[in-house]
């Protein structure tokens, strides 16, 4: 049913979508969305939630606008949802071309020679011409089950005899080259374009055959072949076994992409029903949309090998400018010289599974993949990676997210230098003692006076635990005359030094903030972002007090919980990102004296 897409663009825009799910959902207020237990899949506590123009399940993966909820809720097709939704919002549904009629009929019409061609293959799979197909899949260990879900078949010799059977159906040579099953060389006559090869059906979200894909059993190249584009087909907007991995994400599987059919198959059999892979080409930006639409954090899962490795670096480097706080992606890395298939076939499913309970952040692979492009221990090379640290954080559109990266990145950067400068060589490392400790509370209290000093709009949400701290003499009455020039208005860092210069309080600070040995670090400079200056300001004080860190963290999620606005949602971002960068290597580090 081709429809203006003004049309239903106002017919969405005149669907209140809360109003609509909140008939068949209890759905109760969060932040500006709403909330309420999902009709898709059975829960106790509310995943699903409805934005202003579409919905999300986060357990199951059903996502969708005011249509698809009204064909997936009670099982209508397109033209009846669309019926349904226009009589309530006033709209006249148009009255299609006799044009619009036709291409929608040759577009269905091809659904259906593929339909036809797929009887085929899988006819011939079981039949004494492919044989030897069978057999390579038993020797792949796919059980007969496993052979039937997936619809693989044979293609035979490609000397005629698919297109033969075809048009004994009344399927004419034209619409068997639209379909993508034929292909016309220049030089020559028109040829089928799969021979002697297992044939893969692929099909669209909805479970509808769009086109095949093809392995060779000998030496031919390429070994492995996709139909071409087609008014049914996208290589880049489909991905293989999207109609099963759907089910599969409904009975509660994460949402895992592999590299090639094989894996996917594998990954079914051995219970990764959420298993999904691109067509033989890099994953694509429309593909990306595809995920995001399943789950909020699908998990790329690439060979074992540097071709993998350079996969899911271009695909981490792609996401970049589309990451949002509702959606990522999470890197599971397979042994070296492993895929998916491989690894189950030698260990069993408990080893991929562990695989994927050990995938990493984005942030986390997005460092290593920086890092891999060149570094070192010069303050030339050092200086080079953190421009392109803070390069590939700047790609993410949604300004806060970026900011969050930045800071997440440069944690790291600092740590790799113990974050207050280059730790010795081990054998070389003094002894601790108190007086050392000392000092190393010492240091840190300055970075945390330093912090506020250049961004004291902080000042409201850590004046508490700003206040607790042990500090020395100096550091501690300034901390005071900050505190007491805050409580009058908001300052920002200008303003609060010159306060601070009138009452004198500066003038003994500044030889103590500027005579230390060590480098303040880049979250007190002036041109830090807001987000990375807290997040930093809570690490280090973490690094002072940590108990109290895990106090503020579950504070502050109490108050997003209560409350879910931008200012607490923010807090809570920070001061989470300060405890986990308190857990990666290196960051209880002391400071060397």
């Amino acid at each position: 049913m081709a429809l203006p897409p003004a049309f239903l663009d106002e017919l969405r825009a005149r669907t209140p979508l809360s109003a609509l799910i909140g008939r068949r959902v209890k759905l109760s207020k969060s932040g500006r969305n709403w909330k309420g237990c999902c009709p898709f899949h059975g829960e106790k506590s509310p995943s699903f939630h409805v934005y202003d123009d579409h919905f999300h399940c986060f357990g199951c993966g059903q996502h969708g606008d005011a249509i698809s909820f009204v064909m997936q809720s009670e099982g209508a097709s397109f033209p009846e949802a669309v019926e349904r939704l226009a009589g309530e919002a006033g709209l006249e549904v148009p009255k299609q071309s006799p044009r619009a009629i036709e291409a929608e009929r040759q577009r269905l019409d091809l659904h259906g020679v593929l339909d036809l061609a797929q009887a085929s293959f899988t006819r011939r799979l079981h039949e004494g011409e492919g044989a030897a197909a069978l057999d390579y899949l038993r020797r792949r260990g796919l059980s007969p089950e496993t052979i039937a879900r997936f619809g693989l078949g044979w293609s035979g010799d490609g000397r005629g005899a698919l297109t033969a059977e075809l048009a004994r159906a009344g399927v004419e040579t034209a619409r068997m080259l639209e379909a993508g099953l034929l292909r016309e060389a220049e030089d020559g006559p028109v040829r089928e374009l799969y021979w002697n090869r297992v044939t893969f059906p692929i099909r669209d979200r909805r479970g509808r055959l769009v086109s095949f894909g093809g392995r060779t059993l000998g030496d031919a190249k390429p070994k492995y072949i996709n139909g071409p584009e087609s008014p049914v087909f996208s290589k880049k907007r489909n991905l293989y076994a999207l109609d099963l991995a759907r089910a599969g994400l409904r009975a509660g599987q994460r949402l895992v992409v592999a590299e090639g059919y094989m894996d996917v198959i594998a990954l079914h059999q051995a219970g990764f029903t959420g298993a999904v892979a691109p067509l033989g080409t890099a994953l694509t930006e429309e593909q990306l949309e595809e995920l995001w639409r399943l789950a909020p954090d699908p998990v790329l899962c690439f060979d074992g090998d540097g071709a993998g490795a350079r996969a899911a670096a271009r695909a981490a480097e792609l996401c970049l400018p589309l990451l949002t706080p509702e959606r990522t992606l999470l890197l599971a890395a397979l042994p070296g010289g492993d895929d998916p298939d491989t690894l189950i076939q030698k260990r069993g499913a408990a080893s991929f599974q562990a695989v994927l309970d050990a995938a990493r952040p984005l942030s986390h692979a997005l460092y290593d993949f920086v890092r891999e492009q060149g570094g070192g221990d010069t303050p030339e090379q050092r200086a080079a990676l953190r421009a392109r640290l803070v390069a590939a954080a700047g790609r993410i559109a949604d300004r806060s997210l970026a900011a969050e990266y930045r800071s997440a990145l440069l944690d790291r950067f600092y740590a790799s230098r113990k974050r207050f400068g280059k730790a010795a060589p081990a054998q070389a490392r003094p002894v601790r003692t108190h007086s050392s400790l000392d000092a190393t509370q010492a240091e840190r209290g300055r970075c945390l006076v330093a912090i506020l000093l250049r961004h004291p709009d902080l000042l409201r949400d850590t004046e508490e635990a700003f206040a607790a701290l042990d500090l020395s003499p100096v550091m501690a009455r300034l901390r005071d005359a900050m505190l007491h020039a805050s409580e009058r208005n908001a300052l920002d860092s200008t303003a609060l030094l010159t306060q601070l210069n009138a009452s004198g309080a500066m003038e003994e600070a500044v030889q103590a903030l500027s005579s230390a040995p060590y480098p303040l670090p880049a979250c007190a400079h002036a041109d830090a972002m807001p987000a990375e200056a807290e997040a930093g300001w809570w690490h280090i004080f973490g690094l002072m007090h940590r108990s109290r860190l895990d106090e503020e963290v579950a504070a502050a999620g109490q108050a997003f919980i209560d409350r879910p606005d931008e200012a607490a949602q923010r807090r809570l971002i920070a001061l989470c990102a300060a405890r986990d960068a308190l857990s990666m290597p290196d960051q209880g580090a002391e400071i060397e004296t």
